[in-house]
Protein backbone atom coordinates (compact mmCIF):
# COMPACT_ATOMS: atom_id res chain seq x y z
CA UNK A 1 0.00 0.00 0.00
CA UNK A 2 1.87 2.99 -0.98
CA UNK A 3 2.14 6.00 1.36
CA UNK A 4 -0.45 8.93 0.99
CA UNK A 5 1.45 12.50 0.97
CA UNK A 6 0.36 14.99 3.47
CA UNK A 7 0.17 18.81 3.53
CA UNK A 8 1.23 20.09 6.69
CA UNK A 9 -0.53 23.40 6.17
CA UNK A 10 -3.54 21.58 5.65
CA UNK A 11 -3.32 19.38 8.77
CA UNK A 12 -2.42 22.77 11.02
CA UNK A 13 -5.31 24.53 10.11
CA UNK A 14 -7.53 22.00 11.63
CA UNK A 15 -6.39 22.83 14.90
CA UNK A 16 -4.07 24.95 17.25
CA UNK A 17 -0.77 23.70 15.52
CA UNK A 18 0.61 20.55 14.11
CA UNK A 19 1.48 18.94 17.23
CA UNK A 20 -2.49 19.05 18.65
CA UNK A 21 -3.43 18.22 15.54
CA UNK A 22 -1.69 14.69 15.30
CA UNK A 23 -2.27 13.43 19.18
CA UNK A 24 -6.06 14.34 18.16
CA UNK A 25 -5.14 11.76 15.28
CA UNK A 26 -3.25 9.46 17.54
CA UNK A 27 -6.26 9.52 19.95
CA UNK A 28 -8.89 8.94 17.00
CA UNK A 29 -6.76 6.16 15.28
CA UNK A 30 -6.19 4.29 18.79
CA UNK A 31 -10.39 4.67 18.86
CA UNK A 32 -11.00 3.00 15.83
CA UNK A 33 -8.74 0.37 15.64
CA UNK A 34 -9.86 -0.85 19.29
CA UNK A 35 -13.58 -0.88 17.82
CA UNK A 36 -11.96 -2.53 14.23
CA UNK A 37 -10.57 -5.08 16.49
CA UNK A 38 -13.55 -5.78 18.77
CA UNK A 39 -15.98 -6.06 15.14
CA UNK A 40 -13.22 -8.53 13.82
CA UNK A 41 -13.39 -10.53 17.48
CA UNK A 42 -16.83 -10.60 17.17
CA UNK A 43 -17.65 -12.04 13.81
CA UNK A 44 -14.88 -14.77 14.28
CA UNK A 45 -17.02 -15.52 17.36
CA UNK A 46 -19.57 -16.37 15.89
CA UNK A 47 -17.85 -18.80 13.23
CA UNK A 48 -16.49 -20.43 15.98
CA UNK A 49 -19.95 -21.36 17.89
CA UNK A 50 -21.09 -22.98 14.90
CA UNK A 51 -19.93 -26.97 14.84
CA UNK A 52 -16.90 -27.69 12.71
CA UNK A 53 -16.20 -31.42 12.78
CA UNK A 54 -12.96 -32.07 11.30
CA UNK A 55 -12.59 -35.11 8.51
CA UNK A 56 -9.41 -36.40 9.59
CA UNK A 57 -7.91 -36.13 13.16
CA UNK A 58 -5.05 -34.42 13.19
CA UNK A 59 -2.49 -32.18 15.41
CA UNK A 60 -2.87 -29.04 13.86
CA UNK A 61 -5.98 -27.09 13.86
CA UNK A 62 -8.22 -26.95 11.23
CA UNK A 63 -8.66 -23.74 9.43
CA UNK A 64 -12.46 -22.59 8.86
CA UNK A 65 -12.36 -21.22 4.96
CA UNK A 66 -14.56 -18.65 6.52
CA UNK A 67 -12.82 -17.21 9.00
CA UNK A 68 -9.71 -16.98 6.13
CA UNK A 69 -12.36 -14.46 4.44
CA UNK A 70 -13.32 -12.17 7.23
CA UNK A 71 -9.69 -11.80 7.69
CA UNK A 72 -9.42 -10.55 4.31
CA UNK A 73 -11.83 -8.46 4.37
CA UNK A 74 -10.44 -6.60 7.15
CA UNK A 75 -6.86 -6.05 5.54
CA UNK A 76 -8.88 -4.48 2.62
CA UNK A 77 -10.17 -1.75 4.84
CA UNK A 78 -8.29 1.67 5.13
CA UNK A 79 -5.92 1.55 8.01
CA UNK A 80 -7.01 3.60 11.12
CA UNK A 81 -4.38 6.31 10.62
CA UNK A 82 -6.07 6.69 7.07
CA UNK A 83 -9.62 6.90 8.34
CA UNK A 84 -8.54 9.69 10.84
CA UNK A 85 -6.95 11.66 8.74
CA UNK A 86 -9.76 11.68 6.61
CA UNK A 87 -11.98 12.65 9.30
CA UNK A 88 -9.95 15.17 10.47
CA UNK A 89 -9.74 16.81 6.86
CA UNK A 90 -13.32 16.80 6.55
CA UNK A 91 -13.78 18.09 9.68
CA UNK A 92 -15.63 15.32 11.26
CA UNK A 93 -13.80 15.35 14.05
CA UNK A 94 -14.73 17.48 17.39
CA UNK A 95 -11.97 17.65 19.59
CA UNK A 96 -11.56 19.73 23.04
CA UNK A 97 -9.74 20.05 26.00
CA UNK A 98 -10.80 18.81 29.61
CA UNK A 99 -11.80 21.05 31.56
CA UNK A 100 -10.13 21.70 34.75
CA UNK A 101 -12.69 21.03 37.08
CA UNK A 102 -10.06 18.77 39.31
CA UNK A 103 -8.53 21.55 40.52
CA UNK A 104 -10.66 23.00 43.65
CA UNK A 105 -9.96 26.35 45.44
CA UNK A 106 -8.70 26.52 49.27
Amino acid sequence: MPIKPLDIEKLSNQAENVYEAIVVLLKRARQINEEVKIEFNQRIEMLQTKVFEPEEETDQPQTNPDQILIAQEFEKRPKPTEMAIQELMEKHLVHRYKDDEQTTPV
